[in-house]
């Protein structure tokens, strides 16, 4: 748990700001990707940053706090997906490969065991066969948190390592909005009627039910609601190690795509770990999911879409990065005043 991140040296922010400034378009006018291409300037330390090997990693994992009824669906699907990511017959699939973003699907804590071709396909981390339910007491062990934690750091050096410098995190876990409201409440003061959602499909009945098993957890819960205390508490492997890869991608410099409100739950953990986690976050987009926006307005993030989307996968992440990868080629590739021989002055 011993991470270092630093601030990006600004030093070079005003001569980003200029090449910026002098391309062929009057001032601002290409928006938010002028923000973007001024934050990856800075990341990257270059006033011509390039994006490599850009990578998300689905973590998956089970939760036992499904098994009380907080979702419409059985804890097995989320092998069942896992094996969907492996056929490349998912929405993160298809969204990856149009945009030629890798793919690794990770086995944080899966219910069940995958046969020995899935084995070679997938990269095996499991902590254990799911957590707990938190409604009885702690979903993991602290040992188990700071595993999953160190676990999630270690995929996302062996990215960096191999020359990835851009990397988003999706998930996939039955249950998996019902941990991250938890968190959600305990870190930013929301109310748990906020927090709560219909994840993967509640209808009202529903989304009242699950919102009373979680308040019943939280009446016994005690607690001095350190990050790692509520981690280990609430949360689940596939969150955990998201936490690691957060904190391990910002050490590292790399550009890190924020998904939605399963990964920004674990970001809201990793923040209060390092806070200097969000100078390396670009937020894809506003997940439909109830809360997110909220998570949002408490890390002051504005997200570059709001089209409807709460899958979770890391397909947010996806879906956006052609507009990322937008900013950096305009800043690059785009001719300036003096190049182009056009006058940028009455």
């Amino acid at each position: 748990m011993d991470f270092k991140i630093e601030k990006p040296n600004q030093e070079i922010k005003n001569q980003l700001a200029h090449k910026i400034d002098n391309k062929t378009k009057p001032p601002g006018s290409l928006g938010r990707l002028e923000e973007i291409a001024q934050k990856i300037g800075l990341i990257q330390q270059t006033t011509t940053p390039e994006l490599s090997k850009p990578s998300i990693l689905v973590f998956s994992g089970d939760h036992g706090i499904a098994t009380e009824g907080v979702s419409p669906f059985p804890q097995e699907v989320t092998q069942q997906m896992v094996l969907n990511f492996i056929n490349e017959g998912a929405a993160i699939n298809v969204f990856a490969k149009q945009n030629h973003i890798d793919i690794k699907v990770i086995d944080a804590g899966v219910k069940g065991e995958f046969d020995e071709t899935i084995k070679q396909k997938i990269i095996n981390l499991k902590i254990a066969e799911g957590t707990r339910s938190f409604l009885h007491g702690q979903a993991m062990t602290k040992e188990q948190c700071n595993e999953a934690i160190q676990k999630g750091a270690e995929i996302v050096q062996q990215c960096y390592d191999n020359g990835c410098n851009i990397i988003g995190f999706g998930e996939m876990g039955i249950g998996n909005t019902s941990p991250s409201a938890m968190l959600m409440h305990l870190i930013t003061g929301e109310s748990l009627e906020t927090c709560v959602g219909k994840g993967t499909g509640l209808d009202e009945k529903g989304i009242n039910k699950k919102r009373d098993i979680l308040s019943k957890a939280l009446a016994h819960y005690k607690s001095n609601g350190s990050p790692l205390e509520l981690l280990s508490h609430f949360g689940g492997f596939e969150l955990a190690m998201s936490v690691g890869a957060f904190l391990k991608a910002a050490e590292n410099k790399m550009t890190i795509m924020v998904d939605g409100f399963n990964i920004t739950a674990a970001l809201l953990v990793a923040h209060k770990i390092e806070p200097n986690v969000l100078e390396y976050c670009i937020f894809a987009h506003q997940s439909d999911e109830k809360g997110h926006q909220k998570m949002l307005q408490h890390l002051n993030a504005e997200p570059l879409l709001s089209i409807g989307m709460r899958l979770g996968e890391g397909t947010g992440a996806a879906v956006a990065y052609p507009l990322i990868q937008a900013s950096v080629n305009f800043l690059n590739q785009m001719a300036s005043f003096e190049e182009a021989g056009v006058s940028n002055t009455e």
